[in-house]
């Protein structure tokens, strides 16, 4: 791609996609990207240390639900700054030590 960007595609779990990508990034952070469900497995395992989510006011359909299952999940994270805007509330959570 321009610019660089490389996808890899692991196939044996989510620990081992994120030490792929920790070795890739050489020392800057990692970003998870995806859909619900890859998003619900990092968040369940207590891989994620920050999370950054963008509420807009629109319904785009069905859709997954993010946080479907993962009630206790979100009780080991603090908000730790939002902003909001007309079009959308940007929230950054981080993991509670």
């Amino acid at each position: 791609m321009d610019g660089g960007t490389v996808f890899h595609f692991v196939t044996d779990g989510i620990e081992a996609a994120l030490e792929r990508a920790y070795e890739a990034a050489n020392g800057q952070d990692v970003r998870l990207a995806g859909g619900a469900s890859a998003i619900r497995q990092y968040l369940r395992a207590r891989l994620v240390d920050e999370r950054h989510l963008a509420y807009a006011p629109l319904l785009l359909g069905s859709g997954k639900r993010l946080f479907d299952g993962l009630d206790n999940v979100s009780t080991g994270y603090e908000i730790a700054g939002f902003v909001g805007t007309p079009a959308a509330l940007h929230v950054r959570f981080v993991r509670k030590a």
